[in-house]
């Protein structure tokens, strides 16, 4: 018998076991009575079996989400709250905190990630809108496909549709070849709108058809092109009283917010700012290729109670100013001047004597040293698992990244080097060199 051509399989949106059972059984028929394929069947088959593969793991996936959701009860407080997100693999994208706020916004999220409906997220400059859409990217369906970011405060208003929908050749002066746009990129995947409060008028309506009809047109072309980009659109601005002064599109608004999610400023998330100072030390640190820096006493109280106008943003300019001008220790006065003329008076006198600094200093190395032991009989009894060893303890996996490579401890190499018999023990542990 001559061999069989192969059936295609197109992708369903929705999907179910006895779709894919169905699927299975195709090919498998293909193979039993085919008695020779070529090359390209071949391939065919493969990237079959590809798509078939990855329609079980998100429905496995999705599976996995209802269940826990459905059976998370919820009076749960907010560190448990958090570690029902670990439990679920949830991705964080370097989010930290507990704060109850965050979480509400994290566990919003995660929700919508699940769908393709687009999703408007505000709050002040520098609140990290630009990692929750990541956090959405991350935990959807589309999380192996393009991420496209356009800043829409940063486009020429009269390059602005070619920029987001592209142009033909000879569209305009300049156009000296075919060229897609920003949607055309994130076809089957997720675009990022920043600032969307910025978008022009005549841009907004643009963007509105798009949303209505999934379907573009390139600058100077009459050929319409479908496109699938699910739109996560961020602002610092109220959209609503924009649309009151006439600024922004009322139409567009409630299209963009069919999930709305706020995210709360730093100082309503003050239980972050110590983990965040760590992990931007680190960071630092790292590209500085220097230690971390250290903080004086008065200059860490300082910074566990400032306001940060600028949020996130602000604590990280800080942080790698610090880490930049300061020796082995910043103080106050390597803060930016006009962060230090916010310093109380009270706050600026001396340093502690040598005995209390050394006490102080000896305290602060005795609960290192008891972290890197934790970390370490952690890490062996979560077999050497980053993801396990974050879900053990209920933390986010990049701060307990960040908190291994402080103490110097990498699981691969710590594995390796660990007893054949049982876990590592706090003084048997070993330290990656």
């Amino acid at each position: 018998m001559a061999a069989m051509k192969t059936v295609d399989l197109q992708p369903e949106t929705t999907i179910s076991y006895a779709a894919l059972l169905e699927k299975i059984e195709i090919l498998r028929s293909t193979l039993r009575w085919a008695q020779s394929l070529d090359r390209p069947q071949i391939n065919k088959l493969l990237n079959q079996c590809t798509t078939l593969r990855e329609e079980v793991l998100r429905l496995s996936h999705t599976e996995r989400f209802v269940k826990a959701s459905a059976s998370t009860p919820r009076n749960l407080s907010v560190a448990q709250r958090r570690h029902a997100l670990l439990e679920r693999d949830f991705q964080f994208e370097g989010v930290f905190g507990d704060s109850p706020k965050l979480i509400e916004s994290l566990e919003i999220a995660e929700k919508a990630a699940r769908t393709d409906l687009p999703v408007l997220i505000d709050g002040e400059s520098g609140t990290g809108k630009e990692l929750m859409a990541k956090v959405i990217h991350a935990n959807g369906n589309r999380a192996e496909r393009p991420y496209i970011t356009v800043n829409c405060g940063a486009i020429p208003e009269n390059l602005l549709e070619s920029e987001l929908f592209g142009h033909k050749r000879g569209a305009f002066t300049g156009a000296s070849a075919d060229r897609a746009g920003k949607f055309e990129a994130a076809n089957g995947g997720t675009i990022f709108l920043d600032e969307i409060g910025e978008l022009p008028l005549i841009g907004q309506v643009k963007l509105l058809r798009v949303l209505q009809s999934n379907e573009i047109q390139r600058v100077g072309s009459d050929q319409v092109i479908s496109v699938d980009a699910r739109i996560v659109a961020a602002t610092n601005k109220n959209l609503l009283e924009m649309c009151k002064a006439g600024a922004f599109r009322e139409d567009l608004y409630y299209r963009l917010s069919i999930i709305h999610l706020t995210l709360p400023a730093l100082r309503e998330r003050r239980d972050e700012i110590a983990l965040l100072i760590e992990y931007l030390a680190n960071e630092a640190a790292a590209r500085l290729q220097r230690q971390p820096v250290k903080l004086s006493r008065r200059l860490t109280s300082f910074l566990d109670a400032y306001d940060y106008p600028g949020n996130i943003r602000e604590l990280r300019n800080i942080i790698f100013r610090i880490s930049c001008l300061a020796a082995d220790t910043a103080d106050i006065e390597h803060l930016p001047e006009n962060v230090r003329s916010r310093v109380p008076e009270r706050a600026v006198q001396a340093e502690p004597d040598a005995a209390a600094t050394s006490l102080l200093d000896a305290k602060r190395k005795a609960s290192d040293e008891a972290e890197r032991i934790y970390l370490q009989e952690c890490l062996a009894k979560a077999n050497f698992s980053v993801t396990n060893l974050a879900r053990n303890i209920g933390m986010n996996r990049s701060h307990v990244q960040t908190l291994l490579k402080k103490h110097g401890l990498n699981a691969r190499r710590t594995a390796a080097k660990a007893p054949i018999h049982g876990a590592a023990s706090g003084a048997s542990s070993t330290t990656a060199t």
